[in-house]
């Protein structure tokens, strides 16, 4: 088996002739392993099928991809998603890249490139129609670079945000502790603090939340 057949892949659409379609085209370049047409069946799924990828539709009847990629990332935090939308609106591919999908294309996209842009995916890239890239470049370079009032950060002490900074770049406990001259225990009740005062539950969640205020 090749790596692109090897790659675990799932569509998110609430057109069951669409997914037909995408199915019968990329399940000869990846290996679709299922299908949903709403919300509650895709969560469900995703979290018990644990795919690579999910290619993942934006506007559903019933609360759209982020909806879905919202309730998956605390349960599922390795997998990808991917948006594949007939809607290139600007607001829609912020919304999605800002929830956390890896990239977005159009439904214009032909089969071979949308098989590449699950691979690219599935290794970490970010992938984006060309024209929808720029969107996303527009609404970053557009942020203001004032420092802005941060209620959650603000609840953190200096050593706690030090901490959260470390752990973000990948330093395990020991090696945070060694950098901080701590101990291991210390930085345990650290991120113990952390998680509690940011209401969250594993280090992947802080590390997203660290480097969306670009702390890192």
């Amino acid at each position: 088996m090749s790596g692109m057949d090897a790659l675990r892949v799932f569509l998110v659409d609430d057109h069951a002739m669409f997914r037909a379609g995408v199915r019968a085209e990329l399940g000869k370049r990846v290996n679709v392993i299922g299908e949903a047409g709403t919300v509650a069946a895709a969560v469900a799924a995703i979290n018990a099928e644990k795919p690579d990828v999910v290619l993942l539709d934006v506007h559903m009847p019933d609360g759209g991809g982020r909806a879905v990629l919202e309730a998956v990332r605390r349960a599922s935090p390795d997998v990808k998603f991917l948006a594949l939308s007939v809607s290139d609106a600007a607001e829609d591919v912020i919304g999605l890249i800002r929830a956390g999908a890896r990239g977005y294309v159009t439904k214009t996209i032909s089969p071979d490139e949308l098989a590449d842009a699950v691979r690219r995916v599935a290794e970490g890239d970010a992938v984006f129609s060309p024209r929808l890239a720029g969107f996303v470049l527009d609404a970053f370079a557009s942020r203001s670079e004032a420092p802005v009032a941060d209620p959650e950060l603000d609840q953190l002490t200096n050593r706690e945000r030090e901490v959260l900074r470390l752990l973000a770049r990948g330093y395990a406990y020991k090696e945070i502790a060694k950098e901080l001259f701590i101990s291991i225990k210390t930085v345990e009740t650290h991120v113990s603090n952390v998680l509690r005062k940011l209401q969250m539950s594993n280090r992947y969640e802080l590390s997203r939340w660290a480097a969306d205020r670009r702390l890192v």
